[in-house]
């Protein structure tokens, strides 16, 4: 029996080194499945980070848009700001001016007013001299009662209102 033991040990070696072969084997086949399987979802993770990536860029471009549309818009608003700024300003002096222009009219108003005034007290002791001359001189009167006197009108000084500023002011909205 001496010569089968050595045999069946080395069989029984043999044939536990192949089984611990073929364990390795679909280990190894086991490690290449998982390989493949992390690799295809590396692909995966590496194809959604370079969307990931694209998409974040788009995002930077749109957002630098938006930001360059904002500082224009604002610039835009500074400007009629500044705008609105000057035409109130043109309003406010237009508005002086007006009211300045009335003034002087009515000033002027009343300087005629007062000439006529003068013109009438004048014309009215002129025809009292000519009265008295020719009641002096017995001359008869030109004026044999036909005429009269036109009773003196006093025109109506029409008051032109001054202004509010606050009229006509140019609304923010």
């Amino acid at each position: 029996m001496a010569p089968s033991v050595p045999r069946t040990r080395a069989a029984a070696a043999l044939r536990m080194k192949k089984i611990a072969l073929d364990n390795q084997g679909r280990t190894i086949r086991c490690l290449r499945a998982q390989l493949a399987t992390e690799r295809r979802g590396l692909a995966t993770t590496k194809k959604e980070l370079e969307e990931t990536r694209v998409a974040l860029e788009a995002s930077h471009k749109v957002i630098a848009g938006l930001t360059e549309i904002g500082l224009s818009m604002s610039k835009k608003i500074e400007r009629m700001k500044v705008k609105k700024q000057q035409v109130r300003a043109n309003h406010v002096e237009c508005h002086q001016k007006f009211q300045a222009r009335i003034h002087e009219a009515e000033d002027s108003m009343q300087a005629q007013h007062l000439l006529i005034e003068a013109l009438v007290d004048e014309k009215d002791s002129l025809l009292q001299t000519i009265h008295g001359l020719q009641e002096a001189n017995n001359a008869p009167a030109p004026f044999d009662g036909d005429w009269e006197e036109e009773p003196e009108e006093e025109p109506e000084e029409e008051e032109i209102e001054d202004i509010p500023l606050g009229e006509g002011e140019i609304d923010d909205e």
